[in-house]
């Protein structure tokens, strides 16, 4: 019996989920030939071509998409996770975090570094500022020491923009480190599975289900 797999494939990555199950490979990793329908989301061209070479059955689902924006040049990826949302603002907190409005259509939205990207620049100035990331650093209190000061900054930088944005808008976030992000705001919730959830809507609405 024939399966539907998702793959979204990523800067880095290829995430595929197969029968409930998620599978990683590096881009420079080989890929398995699949039997089963494959349908995929990409935000790297090299990435695409290399999937479809292996899996030449493999569907890229921004064909059945029609997103409605004024912005120019959103990811595909962005588009997915905001697709089915209203009056909301949806944060991908991945290797960069993605923030976008929806009200009743997309309004436009901004791009931060992520958590990686923050703690890599730090030891780029200094060596003296090479600190491990403090999830449990208090952002109610002023930092006296360097490593809280630097983890205080990278938390602050990235939820007040937020915060400023949102408004009274619930928010959803998603990405590895969207449960992080999702506890410093009220009218939050986590959908770990956005992606692929969408995904499969999308394919379900179009009934391409073979």
């Amino acid at each position: 019996m024939l399966i539907l797999i998702l793959c979204d494939i990523g800067n880095s990555t290829y995430h595929f989920l197969i029968n409930g199950k998620d599978k990683r490979y590096l881009l420079d990793e080989e890929l398995p030939k699949f039997d089963d329908e494959i349908y995929f989301v990409s935000v790297n061209d090299k990435g695409s071509k290399k999937l479809i070479k292996s899996n030449p059955q493999a569907k890229n689902i921004e064909k059945l998409m029609k997103f409605e924006t004024e912005y120019k040049g959103l990811g595909i990826d962005r588009a997915l996770a905001c697709y089915f949302e209203k009056n909301c603002v949806v944060v991908d907190a991945g290797s960069a975090i993605t923030v976008d409005i929806m009200d009743e259509k997309h309004s436009g939205g901004f791009i931060l570094p992520g958590c990686r990207a923050y703690m890599n620049t730090y030891p780029k100035i200094s060596k003296k500022l090479n600190f491990d990331f403090d999830i449990n650093i208090n952002l109610d209190k002023i930092p006296l020491q360097t490593k809280d000061a630097i983890s205080y900054a990278m938390m602050k930088s990235i939820i007040l923009p937020i915060k400023e944005v949102s408004k009274n808008r619930k928010i959803i976030f998603t990405g590895g480190d969207g449960e992080l992000f999702s506890k410093y705001f009220e009218n939050s919730i986590y959908k770990k599975d956005l992606i692929f959830k969408n995904m499969k809507r999308i394919i379900d609405a179009n009934n391409c289900i073979a």
